[in-house]
């Protein structure tokens, strides 16, 4: 196998939602309530939603832009490189970067639908939740059919809503659910709670998969307001170690041998000293704890059988596959966050999997996220159309653009002053944008 041969699937990419996502699925009070982007006193695009505001756009929509620029920019929409919100555009993209297939993270709810859960109405709330998985499943995925891998969110703040939500997605062919890996940052019980019960099953029943994406529940923790902001960025894939130990302890494990979860924008260099260290902790404490693992069964076995680890760049995670499983490895390409390696990820994926033979190859850039995902891009093209080849071909035909463009968005930097950027400039921006949130509100 040569580069070009490579089919790739990125198991993690996002969206930057257009401003009229709702428009031809709601109507009347519906589409009038539904949330609404505007402009703040300093031009910056924020989503307002039931008297909550929220960003639009920051680190999670740099690509295409100087690294110098990447403090927190851009700041509307219009700054964006098309490809963040345009399906069509977004294709292009896919295309020049040899990306066959998607699944692609939501922004205006956050990842896993965690803005709903501070919305007053939450009947409301559930009707926009609702519209929303319509447009991602039936009008962004739906646009170009074996080319994205639809996941919806979910109303988890009513359970009977949850489980409703799961059955209507399974029904528009969408297998694939994102939640947040420790709901009580929501004021929700946790995933060990008996609140849960009817979710696991439901998802069991109807085969479907749980992603959990770094970032909602347990964020990467930072040392001080002084911490130079690259130890925070550094730490923030490993950060799902904490919601790994905790979903690996669950009692549904055990009574749903097939469950499926996805560590999404987790990376793999960690999993071996993880699982490592989750089978010496219960050697040396199962006799006090009430384990779960009794006897012969280790916590790495429940491990291999049951998470998908996601990675970005990871050389190190594949020279040791063997200690993670070749099975339960997939790309992700994290388009359009800073981390993404568009539009170059064939050329940093390949030096670092070429050790690998075919089969393994195969499995971690595309087997492993269609079983693991239940899609099938060959079911709408041949395999030969998907290639990293045949996709730049496609693209160099179009003559997409790749070049760098910059729009001198906003840094964190004060002036004239060379220091370390710090997790307090980074709380500071966040305040001053609460701000002005505050301002447009009054003055609206």
């Amino acid at each position: 196998m040569e580069m070009n041969d490579m089919v790739i699937v990125s198991v993690d990419d996002h969206i930057s939602e257009p401003p009229d996502l709702f428009k031809n699925h709601l109507s009347g009070d519906l589409l009038a309530s539904a949330p609404k982007l505007v402009q703040d006193v300093n031009g910056k695009d924020y989503w307002t939603y039931q008297g909550v505001n929220f960003p639009s756009v920051g680190l999670n929509a740099v690509v295409g832009k100087p690294f110098e620029e990447y403090g927190m920019e851009p700041s509307s929409m219009d700054q964006l490189r098309l490809g963040v919100y345009d399906v069509h555009a977004r294709i292009d993209d896919m295309d020049v970067n040899g990306i066959a297939a998607s699944m692609n993270f939501g922004s205006v709810f956050d990842f896993a639908g965690g803005r709903l859960h501070k919305a007053p109405d939450k009947k409301l709330a559930t009707r926009h939740m609702q519209a929303y998985n319509d447009w991602h499943v039936d009008e962004w995925c739906a646009a170009y059919p074996g080319r994205f891998i639809p996941c919806g969110i979910l109303p988890t703040y009513d359970m009977d809503a949850t489980v409703a939500e799961l059955k209507r997605l399974s029904d528009k062919g969408c297998y694939t659910v994102s939640i947040n890996e420790n709901p009580t940052v929501q004021g929700l019980p946790s995933i060990h709670n008996e609140y849960w019960k009817p979710f696991y099953k439901a998802i069991n029943d109807l085969d479907m998969t749980i992603a959990l994406h770094i970032g909602g529940g347990n964020p990467a923790p930072h040392a001080s307001m002084e911490t130079p902001i690259e130890a925070w960025i550094t730490t923030m894939p490993m950060s799902i170690s904490q919601g790994a130990s905790d979903w690996l302890q669950l009692e549904a494990l055990h009574e749903y041998p097939d469950m499926r979860i996805a560590l999404s924008e987790g990376g793999i260099g960690w999993v071996p000293y993880f699982m490592e260290r989750a089978d010496f902790s219960n050697s040396r404490h199962k006799a006090w704890t009430n384990s779960r693992f009794p006897g012969a069964m280790k916590p790495s076995d429940t491990f291999k059988r049951h998470f998908l680890n996601c990675f970005i760049d990871d050389a190190f995670g594949l020279q040791n596959i063997d200690y993670i499983g070749e099975d339960m490895i997939a790309y992700e390409c994290d388009y359009p966050h800073s981390d993404t390696l568009w539009p170059e990820v064939p050329e940093r994926l390949w030096p670092t999997i070429n050790h690998l033979t075919d089969v393994q190859i195969d499995k971690i850039t595309h087997l492993n996220g269609m079983r693991f995902f239940r899609f099938d891009p060959f079911e709408h093209h041949k395999k030969e159309e998907l290639t990293v080849g045949a996709l730049r071909a496609k693209a160099a035909a179009k003559g997409v653009d790749t070049s760098v463009h910059s729009t001198g968005g906003e840094r964190p930097v004060e002036e004239g002053v060379k220091r370390p950027i710090t997790s307090g400039d980074l709380m500071a921006m966040f305040k001053r944008h609460e701000e002005n949130f505050a301002k447009q509100k009054q003055s609206a």
